[in-house]
């Protein structure tokens, strides 16, 4: 990861952000549910996290940093994921946001790239 990647990627201080790094599940989605407003967890780092079953609806994933992680048959697709990358993540029957075109998750999977939003026509 170079220099810039390495400052985007931050701590987030939230009891939600620790049981997602504990990879405590089940307790995140019940915590998520009881509440109002989520936190974001933009520039947030889940490398390496299984994050399966994972409730991500609602959820600001953007510039979030999944290499490696285990995001299979998550539904992101109500999920803000701009700028995230999934270099080497396992991403088996994931739903992604509809403004992320397929060579946008490829170029992240296999090269670490940041995933780019496709403007859509008027």
């Amino acid at each position: 990861m170079d220099d810039h990647q390495e400052q985007d990627v931050k701590h987030i201080e939230h009891p939600l952000y620790d049981l997602l790094r504990d990879e405590k599940i089940e307790i995140f989605n019940a915590e998520k549910a009881k509440l109002a407003e989520v936190p974001s967890f933009a520039h947030g780092d889940f490398r390496g996290l299984d994050l399966r079953g994972m409730d991500a609806q609602g959820l600001d994933f953007r510039h979030g940093y999944f290499r490696g992680a285990d995001l299979r048959g998550i539904d992101f697709s109500k999920s803000r994921m701009e700028g995230a990358s999934v270099g080497g993540a396992k991403i088996s029957g994931c739903y992604f946001p509809h403004r992320l075109v397929a060579d946008e998750i490829v170029m992240s999977l296999n090269h670490g790239t940041r995933m780019r939003y496709t403007l859509l026509p008027k």
